[in-house]
């Protein structure tokens, strides 16, 4: 996969070998937009005892004002929808090179335009080339040309902004040193009573200064407002003014703050809260501007004011409150879905089929992470990471599997080519018993090889299927006379076997151990059978050898132990029973060998040649056995003797 961007730009997940999956999209939210403080009640100022000079004191919009706090864009302003990458380059660039203020709205848009652009020409090639005949696991995704000319205007943009946020600070210090200053004048002009009507129009047009200035640092604005207010009261205090210019100031700000008033009330109805909240620090801006009203009005217009505040600023609290209690919300949804990713065993993925259905999830979870809202800011960069590493580390383990599945496949194919070029060699030899065995040796090759890519599979197969083919075929034409030959002797060996079934041993008369050798002889001087009757020919004469030599033997026992018995009558048998006794340890040593080498064989190998063992151990088993008895049946004459 490629790297996922910066989390500031249009994230990408890779598409995979086999899918092109869609990209995870993931954007950063504008700054939190902090909770209005509540209005602080003013009190007003306390008149004097000559209500004709008496100017009130210039009511304060408490912090609402105060707290110049960084607004969120403007959500309700329209944005343009691309249609191609070029244009929203072209676009990024104009704004670049213009002096007009960027949103971040349009930022946030103008990056889901590039990359939803980008995926939808994406899927369009992958869905082409899969039309067209391709294999997807060779799809190869077209480089995106554009993204480093996109991403090097969205730098200069965010230096542009970052550097208009800097001339905007330095034009507050700025404000504030000239409104520091104009508090200082009007100190100066209220410092001379006796010149004080005079500095009425001075006192004018320093206020008009005042308003005609914009904004302070906001941790600046609470305590030069009260010096400002401060320096106003001390003027009217000082100021010797008419009832008639006066009570004409005071109809004239009372006008004014009625229709702030009625305008911060109409904020109520406004569904956008965030352009609702700005407007109503706007309206507080002029409030505060505006000079103040009579007296016995003053606590009555500032009252209606803050109402009208308090319920914008409720609403304004109330709903970043439920924003953040949704990005909480959301913060849970996503780490369920990393916890889902990293608890995937890929160790125990052995199967294309296997890796393929956890490919399938991870794209339905990505999907779903699509349709997942922002995390608090805090965490929604490490939240995004989190999920992009365990996607990551999954489609780079699953190329990684792909990748050596295709060596392996590639490799057997070379492995089973050099047998094909082997057995192709050998098809027309006429040799015949080497040849079987060569290609046979190659045939179980081919087994213990895996498979081969597809595309090759058949092709190859029949090339090795066919030189095989063609040399028993051969073989077999040239062998037709010998297997007659082999019919031949398979009935000779069938008489045998059917003359030894015949014999009552009980009822045989003469040597029935050189009746069996004879038939033995006669067998082995007989040549080959046909191949697949070989063994059960063998099994039914061994069948046949044992029920005789049993007899035999049986009979031969019998006429030892007789004579064994006449040769101890009347003399000491100490030396002959500790001569049987270690004949008896001896036999017992033997067969105790023979069992644990049976009990070997019965459990490392299950082959033919291994039975054919086994049945001769067996054997020499029995052999044994009987010979024990023997000594034992001596052993316990002996002792009767005695």
């Amino acid at each position: 996969m490629t790297e996922i961007q910066n989390p500031t730009e249009e994230p990408v997940v890779e598409p995979t070998v086999e899918t092109a999956t869609a990209p995870v999209q993931e954007t950063v939210p504008a700054a939190e937009e902090p909770a209005a403080p509540a209005v602080e009640e003013e009190t007003p100022a306390v008149e004097e005892e000559t209500p004709a000079v008496e100017e009130p004191a210039v009511e304060e919009p408490a912090a609402t004002e105060a707290a110049e706090e960084p607004q969120a864009e403007n959500s309700t302003t329209p944005i343009a929808t691309y249609e191609t990458k070029a244009q929203v380059v072209e676009r990024l660039k104009a704004l670049v090179a213009s002096d007009e203020e960027v949103t971040r709205q349009e930022l946030d848009s103008l990056k889901s335009n590039f990359y939803r652009i980008h995926h939808q020409e994406a899927d369009a090639a992958y869905k082409k080339f899969i039309e067209e005949g391709g294999n997807a696991e060779e799809y190869t995704p077209a480089p995106n040309l554009e993204e480093a000319d996109f991403k090097e205007q969205m730098t200069l943009i965010r230096e542009k902004r970052a550097a208009a946020a800097a001339a905007l600070e330095q034009e507050r210090e700025a404000n504030f040193q000239k409104k520091t200053e104009i508090i200082d004048k009007i100190k100066t002009l209220t410092e001379n009573p006796d010149e004080i009507n005079r500095a009425y129009n001075d006192f004018k047009e320093l206020q008009q200064q005042w308003n005609d200035i914009k904004d302070v640092p906001a941790e600046k604005a609470t305590s030069l407002w009260k010096n400002y207010q401060q320096a106003v009261e001390a003027f009217y205090d000082t100021l010797k003014l008419s009832n008639e210019l006066r009570a004409y100031d005071f109809k004239k700000n009372l006008e004014r703050k009625t229709a702030l008033c009625e305008a911060a009330e109409k904020l109520a109805d406004e569904t956008d809260i965030i352009s609702a909240f700005r407007k109503l620090q706007q309206l507080h801006q002029e409030f505060r501007e505006t000079g103040p009203v009579a007296s016995d009005l003053r606590e009555q217009i500032w009252t209606r004011f803050k109402d009208a505040s308090t319920v914008i600023n409720k609403r304004h609290q109330e709903y970043f409150e439920a924003r953040k209690q949704q990005e909480e919300e959301n913060l849970t949804k996503k780490t369920a879905i990393c916890e889902t990713i990293e608890g995937f065993n890929l160790d125990e993925l052995k199967t294309f089929a296997e890796w393929n259905a956890i490919s399938d999830k991870i794209t339905a979870l990505q999907a779903e992470w699509k349709t997942i809202g922002f995390a608090p800011q805090k965490m929604n960069t490490k939240i995004f990471e989190r999920f992009r590493a365990a996607c990551d580390n999954f489609f780079t383990r699953k190329s990684e599997y792909f990748q050596s599945v295709r060596d392996n496949l590639n490799q057997n194919y070379a492995l089973k080519l050099d047998l094909v070029e082997k057995a192709e060699a050998l098809k027309d030899s006429t040799e015949w018993k080497k040849t079987t065995d060569a290609l046979v040796e190659l045939q179980k090759k081919w087994k213990e090889i895996g498979t081969v890519p597809k595309k090759f599979s058949d092709q190859i197969w029949e090339r090795f299927n066919a030189a095989c083919d063609a040399f028993f075929a051969a073989k077999k034409e040239a062998n037709q006379g010998a297997h007659a030959e082999q019919t031949e002797n398979m009935e000779k060996k069938k008489s045998i076997i059917d003359e030894l079934a015949a014999i009552v041993p009980e009822e045989f008369e003469g040597d029935l151990r050189a009746k069996l050798r004879a038939a033995q002889e006669e067998w082995n001087q007989i040549g080959h059978v046909p191949f697949k009757e070989k063994d059960k020919l063998y099994k039914l004469l061994r069948e046949q050898m044992d029920r005789l030599y049993g007899f035999a033997n049986q009979n031969a026992t019998k006429r030892r132990i007789d004579r064994f018995k006449e040769s101890i009558k009347g003399g000491n048998g100490n030396d002959i029973r500790s001569r049987l006794m270690r004949q008896l340890d001896i036999l017992k040593n033997e067969i105790k060998t023979y069992e644990n080498n049976l009990g070997f064989l019965n459990i490392s190998n299950k082959s033919k040649q291994s039975n054919a063992l086994v049945e001769e151990l067996n054997r020499k088993m029995d052999k044994l056995r009987a010979d024990m008895e023997e000594v034992k049946a001596k052993i316990a004459a002996l002792e009767e003797n005695n």
